[in-house]
C-alpha cells in the first residue's frame, strides 16, 4: 500500500501536497479549506487525497461521542447542554482526526444521519434515536468525495447537502427524520474532491457551478515532466508491500504532523498584512469578481501558504501564488487572463515601491527588507508559469473542440 512519504513529487503536484498539508492545518483550526483537484486520469490526485490519512494529527474529543465534539465546545445533542462538571465526569479521549468518504451508491441518510435501527429494534429497550451520518461523523476532520463531477450530476439531493456544509465556516447540517426531532449541527470539516473534467458529465462549474464556487481552491494536475521522476514512480511500483513498519517512512510521517501543528499554531496568531489585504481587495474590485468566497480564499491561502514556507510574514509573491488557484473555477479563462496580465503588467518596479511606501512607514527608512523585494520579484516572473498550467487547463475545459 502506497503511503503519502513515499509518494513521487514533481512540478505538477507539488501544489497539490502543499494544498493538503495547508488545509488540514486550517481544518485542526476550525477554519477549513475545501480543496477539488482536477486532472486526467491515472495522475494521482485521488492517492495523494486519499494516503494523506497517514500524517494527520490528532484531536482531542469528548469520550465515546461519535459527533467528535470538542470538549471546550460541545456542539452533539447528547453533550451540548451538559455543564462542566457533567463533561469532566464523561472524560476526554485523543483520536486521529477523522477522514471519511461519500460514495457515489451513498443515500441521503448514510452522509446526513437517519434512525438508529439497532436501537429501534432492540426488544430490550426499543427506542428511537438518531443515528450520524458521514457528514457529522467527519466533524473537525476531511470528507474526500472521488468523481464529484458525476456525483453532482447523479445525485442533486447529496450535492445539497454539501452546499450547506461549505456554505459557512462552520457549515451547518440539518439532519429531518420522521417521528425525530429536526437535529441542527454546526459542523467544521475540509470537503476533498478529485475530478476529470475531459469525462461525462464534464468540468464541475458546468454540471453544479454553486458547489465549485464552494471549494476554495482548485487545482489541476500535471504529469510528471522528466525521465527520473517517472523512474522512480516506476520503481516505487515495483515495491513488494512490507510486512513490517517501515521506521524511516513513519519518521517522515511524524515531522509532516509536527510541521502541520507547526503551521496550525502560527494560524490561530497570524493576520494578513494590511498592504496585501489592500492588494487583495483591489483585484476584487477591478475585476468585477462576483464571489467574496474567492477573495476570502486568497486570503486564506496566503497566510497559510507564507506558513508553509516558513515566512516570517505573509508576502505578494504568497499572494500572487494562490490567485490562479482561487480563480480557475470561478472566472472564465479570458478573465482569467486578463487578470493575471494586469497583475504582470503593474512591474516588479511599480509593486516595490508601493511596498516601500506600505511598510516603510512601520519600518522606517529602510523600507522593505531585501528578502521581501527578493520574493516579490520572484513571484512575479513566475506567475507567467503559475498561470500558464492553469491557464491551459482552464482554456482545455471552455474550449474542448481545440
Amino acid at each position: 500500500m502506497k503511503r503519502y512519504a513515499d509518494l513521487s513529487r514533481h512540478d505538477g503536484n507539488q501544489t497539490l501536497f502543499d494544498l493538503v498539508e495547508m488545509s488540514i492545518a486550517a481544518t485542526y483550526c476550525g477554519d477549513p479549506l475545501h480543496l477539488h483537484a482536477e486532472g486526467l486520469r491515472g495522475t494521482g490526485k485521488t492517492t495523494i487525497m486519499r494516503t494523506a490519512r497517514d500524517i494527520l494529527p490528532t484531536i482531542t474529543r469528548v469520550k465515546g461521542c461519535i459527533y467528535n465534539c470538542d470538549p471546550r465546545r460541545p456542539h452533539c445533542p447528547v453533550h451540548r447542554d451538559m455543564s462542566a462538571e457533567e463533561l469532566a465526569a464523561v472524560g476526554v479521549e485523543e483520536i486521529q482526526m477523522p477522514f471519511l468518504e461519500i460514495s457515489h451508491s451513498a443515500k441521503v441518510g448514510t452522509v446526513a444521519g437517519s434512525i438508529d435501527l439497532a436501537k429501534i429494534t432492540d426488544p430490550s429497550n426499543p427506542q428511537a434515536a438518531l443515528l450520524p451520518g458521514v457528514i457529522p461523523q467527519a466533524h473537525r476532520g476531511i470528507i474526500f468525495l472521488d468523481e464529484i463531477n458525476r456525483l453532482a450530476d447523479t445525485s442533486p439531493e447529496i450535492t445539497d447537502i454539501l452546499l450547506d456544509v461549505m456554505g459557512n465556516k462552520p457549515g451547518r447540517l440539518q439532519i429531518e427524520e420522521a417521528g425525530l426531532p429536526v437535529v441542527e449541527l454546526p459542523i467544521i470539516v475540509s470537503v476533498w474532491a478529485a475530478s476529470n473534467p475531459d469525462e461525462e458529465p464534464g468540468p464541475l462549474e458546468e454540471v453544479r457551478r454553486q458547489l465549485s464556487d464552494r471549494f476554495d481552491m482548485v487545482f489541476y494536475m500535471g504529469r510528471p515532466g522528466s525521465v527520473e521522476v517517472v523512474a522512480d514512480m516506476l520503481a516505487k511500483s515495483r515495491e513488494k508491500e512490507k510486512s513490517t513498519v517501515d521506521s524511516k517512512v513513519e519518521a517522515l510521517h511524524a515531522e509532516y504532523r509536527r510541521r502541520i501543528l507547526e503551521i496550525a499554531a502560527g494560524y490561530a496568531e497570524a493576520e494578513l498584512p494590511d498592504f496585501l489585504r489592500n492588494f487583495i481587495a483591489r483585484v476584487y474590485i477591478k475585476h468585477n469578481l462576483e464571489s467574496l468566497r474567492a477573495v476570502e480564499a486568497i486570503q486564506q491561502g496566503t497566510i497559510l501558504y507564507s506558513l508553509l514556507k516558513k515566512r516570517k510574514q505573509p508576502t505578494v509573491a504568497d499572494v500572487i501564488e494562490m490567485i490562479p488557484l482561487a480563480l480557475k473555477h470561478r472566472v472564465d479563462g479570458d478573465t482569467l487572463v486578463k487578470i493575471m496580465n494586469s497583475l504582470e503588467a503593474r512591474g516588479t518596479k511599480e509593486s516595490i515601491l508601493s511596498l516601500k511606501e506600505k511598510v516603510g512607514g512601520a519600518k522606517g527608512k529602510g523600507g522593505v527588507e531585501k528578502e521581501e523585494e527578493e520574493l516579490f520579484v520572484g513571484g512575479a516572473r513566475r506567475l507567467k508559469d503559475i498561470g500558464r498550467s492553469e491557464l491551459i487547463a482552464t482554456e482545455k475545459t471552455l474550449n474542448p473542440q481545440d
